[in-house]
């Protein structure tokens, strides 16, 4: 394997992280040059030359095998990581290295938690790029560089197919690589466009707007303020918002289809259908709960707020309007539910996938049915489309990785002090990337309590999640290497 043409790769993700750097300087110095301007300025400089000396050295090269792909695409997600977190060591504040690390690699996966105490005391330029990580991380480091940086040629193919999910891929059958990669991204900053100005029309300022937009569309759930979506008040914020986290949470290429008028659209989906049942119900459960507990005074409220956060939590975005710690243990447990299954293939959401679960449960319908039929051929279809064997075993095998690695993660957070409720909870919101959970680390809490033992093995929980677990698992692999 090539290590020079991997480092050159890399390379040019960190001029595209040196660009949002320099953008984000951009609005501190329109904020009149606020704290966070030095840093970020210093910080895309030497973030520029990081990747311009890979440029210059290691000849440009249009082929690269499926193994040197592979470690492009880990290794810039692990390279954007620990360069997201100069400008915060060098702004200072609440930001030790362990905090720096942590609020960067939440970023970068979308996972949206947080160990800050006073977000509010951010200036804009810094709370930028905050936003930024999370924008970015929402389409993923390597899928942006394909489309900012056309240089890289014929080296698209291989690695956009690290990048995408399996599951993902279904939906872009029609299209070559080049063409998914514009849908993706073309559907990306729409979407982050319109939700700009229709939150800005609901009364938000153009920098909250902007931000809250960047936030959702990338399912991370970063706030510009303390309260999260709480501190607004508004009940067409947060209903705007509702939309705008379900719409993120489906598969982009069905979102094209639609607004093209192609028949694989959002309507004819299984898959789709079934993300909006789920929604649906557990919402309406949530609520008639919390109802008839008094936790609010009327059906109406418990209803939106149970809306609100249902999306939320299942979208992986983790913005916040109350402490749902304080509801019942029914809707709790739903919430924990929604946060492992989460939203669909092919969107900017993390965890399990609604699509894994619906084919588990077709798989398991179907060896029901061929156990009273054992002479019957029968076949797990989805859209009418009969799935292959392999890929239905690899679905099976994630979904069981998916709960050790979760399980792994509770122990280790209750080995190293955290209750139960906060150990299993932190570690479910870190491996499907959602962000807050509950106990002590509730829609309303942080992380900064935590001992720095711990902060690293959740973000080490949030890479595993967002690399879908058998992508980062592999680096572990020493033979591997030869």
């Amino acid at each position: 394997m090539r290590y020079s043409v991997v480092i050159r790769y890399i390379g040019m993700v960190l001029l595209v992280l040196a660009a949002f750097m320099l953008a984000s300087a951009g609005i501190s110095y329109l904020s009149g040059v606020d704290s966070a301007y030095t840093p970020l300025v210093m910080s895309s400089l030497l973030t520029l030359l990081m990747g311009c000396f890979p440029l210059i050295f290691v000849p440009r090269t249009d082929r690269i095998s499926q193994k040197e792909a592979y470690c492009i695409v880990v290794g810039a997600w692990v390279v954007a990581s620990i360069v997201g977190m100069f400008p915060y060591l060098m702004w200072g504040g609440e930001f030790t290295p362990i905090n720096a690390w942590f609020e960067s690699v939440s970023g970068f996966t979308t996972t949206g938690a947080s160990i800050l105490n006073d977000i509010e005391a951010l200036p804009r330029g810094l709370l930028f790029w905050r936003m930024s990580t999370s924008w970015i991380g929402g389409i993923g480091v390597v899928m942006f560089a394909l489309v900012i940086l056309p240089s890289i040629g014929k080296s698209k193919m291989m690695l956009s197919h690290f990048e995408l999910s399996s599951l993902a891929k279904d939906n872009f059958n029609l299209y070559r690589t080049p063409t998914v990669v514009r849908i993706i991204l073309s559907v990306y900053i729409g979407l982050t466009i319109v939700s700009t100005l229709i939150l800005k029309m609901c009364g938000m300022n153009w920098f909250d707007s902007l931000c809250h937009a960047m936030s959702a569309c990338g399912t991370c759930g970063f706030s510009t303020k303390n309260l999260s979506i709480g501190w607004f008040n508004s009940p067409l914020i947060e209903m705007v918002l509702v939309v705008i986290m379900a719409i993120a949470g489906i598969h982009f290429g069905l979102i094209f289809a639609t607004l093209t008028r192609k028949k694989n659209n959002i309507f004819r989906s299984e898959i789709t259908r079934t993300y909006f049942s789920v929604i649906a119900v557990s919402s309406l459960l949530i609520g008639i709960s919390i109802w008839a507990a008094d936790v609010y005074p009327s059906l109406w409220s418990s209803l939106r707020s149970a809306l609100f956060h249902t999306v939320s939590l299942i979208t992986t975005t983790g913005f916040a309007t109350a402490d749902c710690n304080t509801w019942t243990s029914f809707a709790i447990l739903i919430l924990i539910f929604c946060s492992i299954v989460c939203a669909c293939a092919g969107s900017t959401s993390g965890g399990l996938k609604m699509d894994r679960l619906w084919l588990a449960i077709k798989m398991l319908r179907n060896r029901l049915r061929s156990q009273q039929h054992p002479n019957a051929i029968i076949r797990t279809k989805v859209d009418g489309i009969p799935q292959d064997k392999e890929m239905l075993n690899g679905v099976m095998v994630y979904i069981v990785a998916y709960m050790l690695l979760i399980l792994a993660g509770a122990f280790i957070n209750t080995m190293l002090g955290a209750d139960i409720m906060t150990g299993f909870s932190s570690s479910i919101a870190c491996v499907s990337n959602v962000g807050p959970g509950f106990g002590e680390v509730g829609t309303m809490d942080n992380y900064s309590f935590m001992p720095a033992v711990m902060k690293f093995n959740l973000t080490a929980l949030m890479l595993f999640g967002r690399l879908e677990i058998f992508g980062l698992i592999q680096l572990f692999f020493i033979r591997w290497w030869r």
